[in-house]
């Protein structure tokens, strides 16, 4: 109450009025002082925890969603003191770079299927209402000191999952086939999505063409030269490369070490790495909140 008044009047005209003493006013206010300091430690500590747990990956939202889970009911921490504290403390979230990306197309090696995707006017739906329901894929390569790693998932655009992915030092049938068959075991009775790819050699192949109509997948391809045909994907492989890969020295770490820690963050990514869309969730803990996975 006294400090409240004092933008007015003088601490000796106010403290007669309130019925306190000059000694008792000067306790108070420390002791507000030295709770708000104490609050704000807490608060630092827990930013710095929740940035820490997503392996330095987060960004203020996330951070801010990560540590107020953290802290329980009651304990929420404000995005704007998120945002000073990592200022501050001078934890940043990885940032894209360019790099030479990756291609595998080698002409038309055999019929293309049409863009499912496309709509009348042009544009793209990557969306899906349900899993299994939309899923897309591409290729994308990692040089390292040691060599070259190969990555080929399966992502669904339901939630975003990668239900499989294959990691290999060539980028060749074996390793694309192998992520459909890997997704393949999530389907249920009835489900037939279509799958939503590059004109890469991979997809034009007979393997695959043959994986595709054994499990009632519908093939799909953009135009020649358009590269946004399947965006979704490109960013999908954008936000790995940011969180996972650029950024790190991988000198002295061997391929199959590489492929191994690829390996780990992708189960990551799948159980653990919370996204804004999903609620702060991550894409199997949504699922299982909303009864589509044990």
């Amino acid at each position: 109450m006294a400090t409240a008044l004092r933008p007015r009047w003088k601490l000796c005209e106010v403290l007669p009025v309130v019925g306190m003493a000059k000694s008792g006013c000067e306790y108070a206010r420390n002791a507000r002082a030295g709770g708000e300091a104490e609050g704000r430690a807490a608060a630092r500590k827990a930013v710095i925890e929740a940035f820490g747990a997503g392996g330095g990956t987060y960004g203020h939202r996330r951070v801010c969603a990560q540590a107020s889970a953290d802290a329980g009911d009651g304990a929420a921490i404000g995005e704007w003191t998120v945002r000073d504290i990592m200022r501050d403390e001078g934890p940043l979230a990885r940032a894209a770079r360019k790099k030479r990306r990756y291609s595998s197309y080698e002409g038309e090696i055999s019929e293309a299927p049409e863009n499912l995707l496309r709509d009348e006017r042009g544009g793209h739906h990557f969306r899906s209402n349900k899993p299994n329901e939309l899923w897309i894929t591409d290729v994308t390569e990692f040089r390292i000191p040691a060599g070259k790693a190969c990555l080929s998932p399966i992502v669904d655009c339901f939630d975003g999952m990668p239900p499989s992915w294959s990691i290999s030092t060539s980028p060749d049938a074996e390793m694309a086939n192998s992520s459909p068959l890997g997704a393949c075991r999530w389907l249920g009775e009835g489900d037939h999505p279509k799958i939503h790819s590059d004109r890469g050699c991979h997809y034009r192949r007979p393997g695959w063409i043959g994986i595709c109509d054994e499990n009632g997948l519908a093939r799909s391809m953009p135009g020649k030269g358009c590269s946004p045909d399947n965006a979704r994907c490109e960013g999908f492989f954008g936000r790995l490369k940011i969180e996972f890969f650029h950024g790190c020295d991988w000198t002295g770490v061997t391929i199959e070490e590489f492929m191994g820690m690829l390996d780990a963050y992708l189960r990551w990514y799948r159980d653990v790495r919370i996204k804004g869309d999903l609620d702060y969730r991550s894409p199997m803990q949504y699922r299982r909140d909303l009864g589509l996975a044990a």
